[in-house]
């Protein structure tokens, strides 16, 4: 029985209860952070001393786990099947290397820059002109991905692998904004065909309306 830390609404804890999800595995959850508080207890704080969700124990003695990616790539390698990831080096070494630029280099072009500029700032404390060029800066991005997207129908190929859980989280909060989206078909395509998943729709497709000021 996974022990998992974290609220639905933050975006991290998305992406693991995704993979769980995926990966059908027993679970138990608890609402932390933000509005929840509980991130500065002593007994939080020896989970991890970051003071940052998700975390996880697998099994009442397993060791607290924390940061996303390192949790998602320990549930998959205990979990998954070769397809999601590959137990051959050079074949993981490519699904992580996407993995990695999904969660380090678009989730961090979108997260601050983007979805807590316009969602979590008040109107009247928003800039207008640093959003602009931050939506500038992710279309860039996307345009990486529209051309990968345009050879195979995921991300790092032809099969669902854990990079597609790394960038496709972010992406239900970017196609409902109210945000000037330049036309990015095979994104658009790739994210409609996440929408179809139910653990994306279960534990991504989750309402921000309680982060807004």
């Amino acid at each position: 029985m996974l022990k998992i830390w974290g609220r639905a609404t933050s975006s991290n804890v998305q992406a693991l209860m995704w993979t769980v999800g995926e990966l059908e595995l027993e679970h138990e959850r608890y609402d932390v952070g933000f509005k929840f508080g509980g991130t500065d207890t002593p007994e939080f704080l020896a989970m991890n001393p970051n003071g940052l969700i998700p975390v996880v124990k697998d099994g009442d003695d397993g060791e607290a786990l924390f940061e996303t990616g390192a949790i998602c790539r320990y549930l998959a390698a205990r979990h998954a099947h070769d397809s999601f990831w590959p137990k051959d080096p050079a074949a993981r070494a490519h699904v992580d290397k996407w993995a990695e630029w999904g969660k380090v280099t678009a989730a961090a072009a979108f997260t601050v820059p983007i979805f807590w500029a316009v969602v979590r700032t008040p109107a009247k404390d928003r800039n207008p002109e640093a959003i602009a060029r931050a939506l500038a800066a992710f279309d860039r991005l996307l345009g990486i991905a529209e051309a990968e997207l345009e050879k195979h129908a995921f991300l790092a190929g032809d099969s669902f692998t854990l990079a597609d859980i790394m960038f496709g989280h972010i992406l239900y909060r970017y196609h409902t904004m109210e945000i000037d989206r330049p036309a990015r078909p095979a994104v658009e395509a790739y994210y409609a065909a996440m929408t179809e998943r139910p653990a994306y729709r279960d534990h991504v497709m989750v309402s921000y309306d309680s982060l807004r000021p």
